[in-house]
């Protein structure tokens, strides 16, 4: 368990703590737990009672998380607990994000060990990924405390849901985060989500505009819900005009899932259709996921359209950047964060045993 200062006690004679990490504020009894399950009031105070366990550990390529502008071809560390400070009807991992159930905590490892599991497996990063690394912070913290001891980046898989007290002291602690924007819609966040776009929309503008965070978003396109061609419009053009045209986006297909099993999975024409939204619209480094799609895989140089990173599925297959992260067909720069050469982990994901010492 972690104590944390984000909450404070009702003065209505309740005895009931409210939690300030996120937008849900919730109210908490004494002995009960948060929406997000993790966090509870405990001893008169909010606690973090899934500290030091996790659902599993596994080694994936960066691009997974999705990132196709930060360091790729390396491995990753990957690691989430149980719950969420979310709702989504859709939720494609809801077996670790919806768990109320402490037997989902399998694996236990402290900061140090997940730290010194990377070195020794040559991660580059270590990612907060699976279920969102908002609810568990402390924890997500400690590790990359320790991460930074050996030289390994840290990055954060979230939904950007998360209060402007907390949303500093989390992320500036990560070297690369990937948001989630579920929609460009309040009505879809409020029904198939239980929260709000707000709070995600002013966390997208914090990392961009005020933490040195390497910043990718993901949108998992619903068909019926979320891929008009107006919301997508929108959507890219919000990126494009507050975030920049640099900010990688990754339209993503949905599958069937959860609480919307009576939904056709997304046809690779929508994506392809998201796609040549966002590029109209000035983005410049636009893809589409969980598809086979070698256009949509693929980055291209801003400047001559020159194709830089080939990639297939999770595979590097061509690298024209030279030094820098410049295009070597043209010499403009590629915005992200490279290395001369490439990492060669390929497409492999490798689960990695903690053992207590």
């Amino acid at each position: 368990m972690a104590t944390n200062r984000y909450w404070h006690a009702l003065d209505d004679g309740s005895g009931k703590l409210q939690c300030d990490l996120c937008p849900r504020y919730c109210k908490i009894p004494s002995g009960s737990r948060g929406l997000c399950y993790v966090r509870g009031n405990q001893n008169n105070e909010i606690t973090l009672l899934s500290y030091g366990r996790s659902s599993g550990f596994c080694i994936d390529p960066v691009e997974k998380k999705p990132l196709n502008h930060f360091l790729p071809g390396t491995p990753v560390l990957s690691f989430g607990t149980a719950g969420c400070n979310l709702a989504c009807k859709f939720c494609q991992n809801w077996d670790i994000s919806k768990s109320r159930k402490n037997e989902s905590l399998a694996a236990a490892a402290s900061p140090e060990q997940i730290a010194l599991a990377a070195a020794q497996n040559q991660c580059r990063s270590v990612a907060y990924t699976y279920n969102d690394p908002v609810i568990f912070m402390e924890y997500a913290l400690d590790v990359a405390e320790q991460c930074q001891h050996h030289n390994i980046r840290n990055i954060a898989v979230t939904a950007g849901y998360i209060c402007p007290e907390p949303r500093i002291e989390f992320f500036q602690s990560m070297d690369a985060v990937n948001v989630d924007l579920k929609a460009f819609s309040e009505n879809f966040y409020r029904k198939i989500c239980g929260g709000h776009l707000a709070p995600v929309l002013e966390t997208l503008l914090y990392i961009q505009h005020e933490t040195h965070c390497w910043l990718e978003i993901t949108t998992l396109l619903i068909p019926g819900e979320n891929d008009s061609d107006k919301e997508l419009d929108q959507l890219t053009g919000w990126i494009a005009e507050h975030l920049g045209v640099t900010t990688p986006l990754h339209f993503s297909a949905f599958h069937p899932d959860w609480k919307m099993l009576n939904h056709a999975r997304t046809p690779l024409a929508t994506l392809q259709r998201a796609r040549a939204i966002g590029l109209q619209n000035g983005l410049k480094y636009v893809y589409t996921g969980n598809v086979h799609d070698p256009a949509g895989d693929t980055t291209y140089c801003p400047e001559c359209a020159e194709p830089v990173i080939v990639r297939d599925w999770y595979q590097l297959q061509t690298w024209a950047l030279g030094e820098n992260g410049v295009c070597g067909h043209c010499g403009a720069k590629v915005h992200g964060v490279f290395e001369a050469t490439p990492g060669q982990w390929g497409a492999q994901r490798k689960v990695i045993p903690m053992h207590q010492s």
